[in-house]
């Protein structure tokens, strides 16, 4: 049962002694410090020799009897008696040894890296010695020692200088400091305690919202199992089948039961996430008591619009941590659901900043709703869960439209830097940091060698090894971290006001910290590169596409691509008990399944689709295609024709998708000429729309007529292919032109050739499965609830052939075919049958 109140020492330490302004500058974050100094940490246990006991695991269910009631930010005393609240307190010191110097004292070691200079130093910062003084009462109690000693050691990343500081207590001393500790942690732990009973005994009594759709119950049941024996789900779900309702439900039954202690629900849309928050709203009408929070991207919740985390820049961040503990326990003893409008509410009252707020906020939650990057991006994941060596959790992962997942992995372990941008930055560096600079030449300079290797024409090269260029990033990287930490204490100590260059300082540190963590990012991937990933070197044109122009000029570019994303997505749910991923489009579920991180023994489910398939009338037009070879105008004209005929048939709202901009704007020239009239509306995605535009096309599509037709020209994998929901007579049919194979690239070819060599179908893999499940997608959109009748017509040829028939659903079974002159019959007889 996973009912006990657990909090690491980390946690601990940094909510309760956490106080002042939110500073972000410097080294934008303590994780990012943590990244870089992982391998100096290796590198001190394992010089520290044989007695040096490293990565020590501690933890001590401690017993906080109720002496007083506090709230966050005093310590008044009150009335009251009560039970006494246990705590599981864990943690894993950096070292133990026993001192020979000290009288054979066994001593906590706490290491700590940073670029700050070491002379600097006067004392332990209060919240390092904490997190050492909390292992070293563990350790005495477990152990029976009458004393007990602390060794703080900081470490220069760049100098590998260190400087350590050394504490010694009475198991009296160290006892009465940690009892001090807890009793403020003690009100956060009863509210912990009282809401888990409260949810406990409400999901106990749980019903589900409504009477279960056809397959529904066998659904929950499947993943309730699946979280039973800790394994993933890979789930194809057609719309329909309630999948959000029916993955939720047996989620937080089994959290009632103690099989998990919290459910994330990630996915890569915004209005799935709308969909778990209506799910969970429906839950708590039938009686559940569990607290949920969305968390929204810093950039869109942010107050000033560009976030900046200082409190010279925001006025919500000067004095954050002093007020943020109020504001918690406001909420929390106020709120059960934290959606962005409830956080940004509370956090306008007590001037604290939004997204910080939320974050907090999700380690009280029982459902926390987000985007895929908050478990999966190495660079965003919520290390208050994951971060930390923190090991496997009891957690369960909800991941929706997992079909995205594949592309999302392979660019969040993907990384590259350009040479322009080095380039630009050391120009910016000049004469303000001269040791950077040269370390930026140094760089430039090993990415000109690799520039020469490319032979004449050549866009892209495969590196067999990058070492000098590689090494000199660390370098870079090491510089810069010590130059923003110099900056910060500088700003801290008042030491700025005597340096000349200060204002220059300032005016690139935005520019700085951005390119900080590019290269941060890069370094990082470094170390994950495995046989999953190629080094790539690219030439690409900015300007003038074709390079014709004067103005173009070129990128070279070094790019660590992720080929197989399949490991470093396993790594990332293996952080959790359980995984369920669903789509609506999830074939071939066995391509799905290798390339998210899925083992022999997980599990695949097709749930059946519960819709009435004679209102939905499938088609494919036998004698066109999008294929390169048959580009014409002649083609062109015919593909316009074809569409003509088809919704000539019946008045309404269509989409027609094709496979670029360029082949729709081809087609819709050619319709326009010949078959527009005054009852014709048409629509055209642009690209790069903006969130106002998308919104008013799509609200065309919510105005129904009976006697006018409104033909909207898409993109297929584009913004409206798939995520976007319009019911009834809001859309009637969908025509998509070609197989949404995706156009012939580098890295597309990588893939290929990888999968090749490991015994796959290449081609598949890089381009025939991903170009359908666009082509799915966006045959989605027509038939949306029981009600709805619509037409899916899938203009090409290929359709037609065994390689893709086979990735066709079942309920796809009844599908015809026709040539283009014969389509518009077939049609007319479907609605003859449903509307007249």
């Amino acid at each position: 049962m996973f009912t006990e109140l657990r909090i690491s020492v980390r946690r601990l330490v940094e909510f309760l002694m956490r106080a002042g302004d939110l500073d972000n500058r410097g080294m934008g974050s303590s994780e990012e410090v943590m990244l870089a100094g992982a391998r100096m940490h290796r590198k001190l246990q394992k010089d520290a020799g044989e007695v040096y006991q490293a990565e020590v695991p501690l933890s001590i269910a401690y017993e906080i009897p109720e002496k007083t009631g506090q709230t966050p930010t005093d310590s008044k005393t009150v009335d009251g008696a009560g039970t006494s609240i246990t705590v599981l307190v864990e943690g894993r010191a950096d070292g133990i040894y026993c001192d020979d110097d000290r009288d054979e004292l066994w001593t906590i070691d706490e290491i700590k890296t940073t670029y700050r200079r070491l002379n600097s130093l006067r004392k332990p910062e209060p919240v390092h010695l904490a997190q050492a003084k909390c292992y070293a009462y563990i350790y005495a109690v477990e152990n029976g020692l009458e004393r007990v000693g602390v060794r703080m050691t900081y470490c220069n990343l760049i100098t590998e200088n260190i400087r350590y500081f050394h504490e010694e207590y009475t198991v009296s001393e160290i006892t009465e400091w940690f009892d001090d500790l807890m009793q403020q942690y003690r009100i956060w732990a009863k509210l912990e305690q009282e809401w888990q009973a409260v949810r406990t005994e409400s999901i106990k009594v749980l019903p589900f919202p409504y009477a279960y759709r056809e397959g529904q119950k066998d659904l929950a049941a499947a993943v309730y199992r699946t979280i039973v024996h800790g394994r993933k789900l890979f789930l194809e779900a057609p719309t329909g089948t309630g999948k959000t309702i029916a993955t939720l439900y047996p989620a937080i039954k089994s959290m009632g039961e103690g099989k998990a202690e919290r459910i994330f629900y990630l996915t890569a849309k915004t209005i799935t996430r709308t969909a778990a928050q209506d799910a969970v709203a429906l839950m708590r009408e039938h009686g559940l008591k569990a607290k949920s929070v969305t968390l929204t991207a810093k950039e869109r919740i942010c107050i000033q619009g560009h976030p900046a985390c200082d409190p010279e820049h925001c006025p919500r961040a000067k004095g954050h941590y002093d007020r943020i503990n109020d504001c918690l326990y406001r909420m929390l003893t106020s709120e059960d659901s934290f959606d962005r409008q409830t956080i940004e509410k509370y956090a306008e009252e007590f001037e604290v900043c939004p997204f910080e707020l939320s974050l907090d906020l999700s380690l009280f939650s029982d459902v926390i709703i987000g985007d895929y990057n908050y478990l999966f991006d190495p660079h965003a994941y919520l290390r208050r869960f994951f971060g930390d060596g923190q090991g496997k959790g009891d957690y369960l992962f909800l991941i929706d439209e997992a079909h995205n997942l594949v592309d999302r992995g392979r660019d969040m372990f993907s990384a590259s830097l350009c040479k322009e941008d080095i380039l630009i930055m050391k120009r910016k560096v000049k004469e303000i940091y001269p040791k950077l600079e040269k370390k930026l030449s140094k760089c430039n300079k090993a990415m000109l060698e690799l520039k020469k290797q490319m032979h004449e024409n050549e866009k892209t090269c495969v590196l067999e090894e990058a070492d000098a260029f590689t090494d000199s990033v660390r370098q870079l990287q090491l510089e810069i971290g010590a130059v923003m930490q110099e900056n910060r204490i500088s700003d801290q100590t008042g030491q700025n006001k005597k340096d000349l260059l200060w204002t220059k300082k300032m005016d690139i540190q935005e520019d700085l910290l951005q390119f900080y963590f590019d290269v941060t990012h890069f370094t990082d991937t470094l170390d994950r590169m495995d046989e999953h990933y190629r080094i790539l070197s690219r030439i690409e044109w900015s300007g003038d596409s074709n390079g014709t122009e004067e103005y173009a000029r070129t990128r070279f570019t070094v790019q660590l691509y992720c080929i197989d994303p399949s490991l470093n997505l396993q790594k990332c749910m293996d952080r959790g008990k359980a995984a369920i991923l669903f789509s609506a489009t999830f074939l071939p579920i066995q391509y799905y399944k290798s390339l998210l991180g899925g083992r022999d023994e997980d599990y695949e489910i097709y749930a059946h689709s519960v819709f009435d398939s004679r209102k939905r009338g499938l088609y494919i037009v036998e004698d066109v295609t999008s294929k390169y070879t048959r580009r014409s105008e002649e083609e062109y004209r015919r593909i316009a024709r074809c569409i003509y005929s088809i919704i000539r048939e019946r008045h309404g709202n269509y989409m027609a998708f094709f496979p670029s901009y360029a082949f729709m704007s081809r087609v819709a020239e050619a319709f326009e000429a010949e078959y527009e009239t005054p009852e014709t509306e048409l629509l055209m995605q642009e690209s790069g729309m903006r969130e106002e535009d998308r919104e008013s096309f799509l609200e065309r599509f919510s105005q129904i007529s009976d006697d006018r037709t409104l033909l909207g020209f898409c993109v297929l994998g584009g913004i409206f292919s798939e995520g976007i929901d319009l019911k009834n007579d809001s859309l009637i049919g969908a025509i998509i032109v070609g197989t949404g194979v995706p156009q012939v690239c580098a890295e597309r070819e990588l893939i290929k050739d990888y999968f090749d060599q490991n015994g796959q179908f290449g081609y598949d893999y890089a381009y025939r499965f991903p170009g359908m499940n666009k082509v799915l997608q966006a045959a989605g959109r027509v038939i949306r609830t029981q009600e709805d009748i619509g037409i899916i017509a899938l203009l090409d040829e290929r359709f037609l052939t065994p390689a893709y028939r086979r990735l066709f659903p079942r309920e796809w079974a009844g599908i015809e075919s026709a040539p283009s002159d014969r389509i518009g019959q077939k049609i007319e007889r479907f609605w003859d049958e449903w509307v007249w």
